[in-house]
């Protein structure tokens, strides 16, 4: 019973680690990336696709991406869709391919950015400490249940602390990881 209480919060707060890595993923930080666009929707025969489906997106240098439509007629549409997000991002098309150029940040921008994700990891290790308290209250229930002792109880306890302590780390690795990214000149 037990164990299955562990699995289900390591499986949680994995989740939430996962999440915060794919928000930072498509954070900019004066380097091309291809998850900074391929998310983006375009209008395509009256349905919304995700850029990634209908294009070939390449890095051709660090600061570049480059996009090729399949379909030559829908450059415009992409056009469009890279401008109303709201990445900042100005594409430039010569008929056959986009071409976007990442700026580099500024180092106000820089520590801007660096507040936001440092925000973003609080909030994960806020929704990993929910986790725990959610699994310690079960935990209390089984004692009350008398489906478990006193000692297994504060065991069990023990054993959810520890997990939270290493997604904690997690979180601050990838915040770390991130920062560094950021601040990277």
């Amino acid at each position: 019973m037990l164990n299955e209480l562990y699995a289900d919060a390591r499986d949680r707060m994995e989740k939430a680690v996962e999440n915060l890595e794919r928000d930072f993923k498509r954070m900019r930080t004066g380097r091309a990336s291809i998850s900074l666009v391929d998310e983006i929707r375009v209008e395509y025969y009256g349905t919304s696709t995700p850029l990634n489906q209908l294009a070939t997106l390449t890095i051709p240098e660090p600061r570049s991406i480059m996009i090729q439509p399949w379909d030559t007629t829908i450059i415009s549409e992409v056009e469009k869709a890279i401008l109303k997000s709201e990445l900042g991002l100005t594409p430039m098309n010569d008929g056959k391919l986009i071409r976007i150029n990442i700026p580099p940040l500024t180092a106000e921008r820089r520590r801007d950015m660096v507040k936001v994700i440092k925000k973003m990891a609080e909030e994960t290790k806020v929704a990993a400490r929910n986790i725990r308290r959610d699994v310690n209250e079960m935990i209390k229930e089984l004692k009350k249940e008398k489906e478990i002792s006193e000692d297994e109880q504060f065991r069990a306890q023990e054993e959810t602390q520890k997990i939270t302590d290493d997604y904690i780390k997690k979180i601050d690795a990838v915040y770390s990881a991130k920062e560094k990214e950021i601040l990277e000149i």
